[in-house]
């Protein structure tokens, strides 16, 4: 099962990091068509459907490598059962909270599916396509918050935290 999380955060970095790539291309595409008096039709709205799935893709990765913003002001000046606890209740609200996003988002996307809801540019992209990478990216940060809660219901670190030590070691 570790594997197969493993594969699953590493994927969803690898696929946030080819929509960056994606980016720096339109960009620099939109440039020199410009120095050529010519236009990247739809390369604005393309470079923004990039960076939300980049952004999506990345969440769970990042709260695994404890790259996102923790104030811990209280929990890391509690040690041992008292901060288990508070750790399980900010794991538990924020797979929660996660999860019910997710939720709610895929059912968007789906309607955006059904009723053949396009992107109001240059380019009518069905938006489903880009809603459903940001989903991909809500699932696979409550998998990470998940994977986080049973390490610390079973008494081991959450990934964040060993990784935080990792950093500053």
């Amino acid at each position: 099962m570790r594997t197969a999380l493993t594969f699953l955060y590493r994927a969803a970095e690898v696929l946030g990091a080819v929509f960056l790539v994606l980016i720096a291309v339109l960009i620099v595409s939109q440039v020199f068509a410009r120095l050529a008096n010519r236009m990247v039709p739809g390369a604005d709205e393309l470079a923004g459907y990039c960076m939300a799935a980049s952004f999506f893709l990345m969440l769970g990765p990042a709260l695994r490598r404890g790259a996102h913003i923790r104030v811990g002001v209280l929990v890391d000046r509690l040690r041992g059962g008292p901060r288990r606890v508070v750790e399980l209740i900010c794991l538990g609200f924020g797979t929660a909270l996660s999860g019910y996003f997710a939720w709610y988002w895929l059912r968007m996307t789906y309607d955006s599916y059904d009723f053949g809801d396009l992107g109001q540019g240059v380019l009518p992209i069905p938006l489903w396509i880009p809603q459903a990478a940001m989903g991909v990216g809500l699932v696979i940060l409550v998998v990470a918050f998940l994977d986080d809660l049973l390490a610390v219901i079973r008494g081991r670190e959450a990934s964040y935290q060993s990784a935080g030590m990792q950093s500053e070691g």
